[in-house]
């Protein structure tokens, strides 16, 4: 991941000049030369790299050290503070009509994955009280509308579509009307793309916009594609006059490339950002918790935001009841899987934990906690509470059903039985045990998680 790169590189040349009292321009210069070659991997507009270059050395030339901070952290804070800037400076979120609906038009290339955006915006609105209706105005490509309507169905929210009629405008009419009528406060139009912009599909866009008039008109802009994202948000925006963009893929090799150069050239804020491809993958894009991600620093805040979002919180309590009457067994052990896997992917999860950047680009494969499930499912009741009955014979019925073998059914078993006595020394309330448990983990081991 590039901006991996420039993490590790930031911290490389903060150990160099650590300890000194003042940033001499050498130092500087080593610094923004890594910085620089980090951000062009990244595809960050070259234009914008040299002035963000420049703005850094201006800043960071001769000015004294905080006392708090090493000189490595000042030019890191100067860093940070002025990437936080690029970003947009701060959150920009969607501005609802006090007399609803409010229409939200998506916008984009084909393959940026609006219809798919739709369907995340959607639930994350609806999450803030809202009720989406899913409007299907892309007539053109196969399939479309039949895509929009499996995800409405996958979340549960309705989807207007009339495959008669080839009159988009029309059909995002009738799809007011119903909004009114259903008591639907939001209207997200899934427009047409193409694979390169021409005259016609922004004809058909100025059309919807004129004839509609939507509140917001939000790009959706696939993040992976670099520079050429960023040449696509700047047409949009001189057409149609854009309100803001989504960034799709965010979690893909250039991590970030385009969200550095599209705020900077259009002029609007990034409003969201989609970074998996679950349906719940989307979040308001934030710039200070983004830079911090960037720069390795975590985002321990979404961690958090997400584990309230995907526990049930009658199922912990229930199993913290459960666990101060007898020990943790494996039908418990599933549940917390479950939750957790509600939160996303966990290697992204890592990479939102500060710290985590300095043992490299660690790869957990979320499909390991599939063949965990596979394993505990194919046990009886009696082997999930009491694993010592899990002899021989046992283990090699268990590795046919889950299509795993004997070896990973060991392993893990072994990793169980550990959980299990580090969660009976916090439950007999030794303070220590719990310590201990932490500083006896080894994060490297992370990157080997394989059953």
């Amino acid at each position: 991941m590039a901006f991996e790169g420039l993490s590790s590189r930031l911290q490389e040349i903060t150990r160099k000049i650590r300890g000194k009292a003042r940033i001499t321009e050498s130092d500087l210069k080593e610094m923004l030369r890594e910085v620089k070659l980090a951000l062009l991997e990244a595809d960050v507009n070259y234009k914008i790299v040299k002035e963000f270059i420049a703005t850094i050395q201006e800043k960071a030339l001769g000015e004294e050290v905080l006392k708090s901070l090493t000189p490595g952290q000042q030019v890191v804070k100067i860093v940070k503070d002025e990437m936080v800037k690029l970003l947009g400076g701060e959150t920009s979120q969607i501005n609802f009509t006090p007399n609803p609906p409010t229409i939200i038009m998506l916008v984009g290339l084909q393959g940026s994955g609006k219809t798919t955006t739709a369907g995340k915006l959607a639930n994350l609105i609806r999450k803030q009280g809202k009720k989406p209706l899913l409007v299907a105005c892309d007539i053109y490509r196969p399939a479309a509308i039949k895509q929009l309507q499996v995800v409405g169905a996958q979340l549960n929210i309705p989807v207007f579509s009339n495959e008669n009629s080839k009159d988009v405008v029309h059909i995002a009419k009738q799809a007011l009307n119903v909004a009114i009528s259903k008591l639907n406060d939001v209207v997200i139009l899934d427009t047409a793309g193409r694979l390169h912009i021409d005259e016609e599909l922004m004809e058909e866009l100025k059309n919807i916009k004129q004839n509609v008039k939507p509140h917001e008109i939000l790009l959706v802009v696939d993040s992976m594609t670099g520079q050429d994202a960023v040449n696509v948000a700047e047409k949009f925006n001189e057409a149609l006059g854009i309100d803001g963009v989504v960034l799709t893929k965010l979690d893909g090799d250039t991590r970030g490339g385009a969200a550095l150069s599209v705020k900077k050239v259009t002029g609007k804020p990034i409003k969201f950002a989609a970074t998996g491809e679950k349906l719940n993958d989307i979040e308001v894009f934030n710039p200070e918790r983004m830079t911090s991600r960037i720069l390795g620093m975590g985002d321990m805040l979404a961690v958090i935001e997400k584990a309230e979002e995907a526990f049930d919180l009658e199922e912990a309590e229930k199993l913290e009841k459960q666990l101060k009457k007898r020990e943790l067994d494996l039908d418990d052990y599933l549940t917390q899987i479950k939750q957790i896997k509600k939160m996303g992917s966990f290697s992204s999860l890592l990479k939102m934990i500060p710290g985590m950047n300095k043992f490299g680009d660690i790869q957990v494969d979320d499909k390991e906690f599939d063949k965990i499930e596979a394993m505990i499912c194919s046990m009886t009741k009696e082997e999930k509470r009491n694993t010592k009955l899990l002899n021989a014979s046992r283990r090699q019925r268990i590795a046919k059903g889950s299509g795993t073998t004997v070896q990973d059914i060991n392993k893990f078993i072994k990793s169980f039985e550990m959980t299990q006595k580090m969660m009976k020394k916090v439950q007999n309330g030794k303070g220590k045990g719990m310590k201990n448990m932490l500083k006896g983990i080894d994060v490297n081991s992370l990157k080997d998680f394989k059953m």
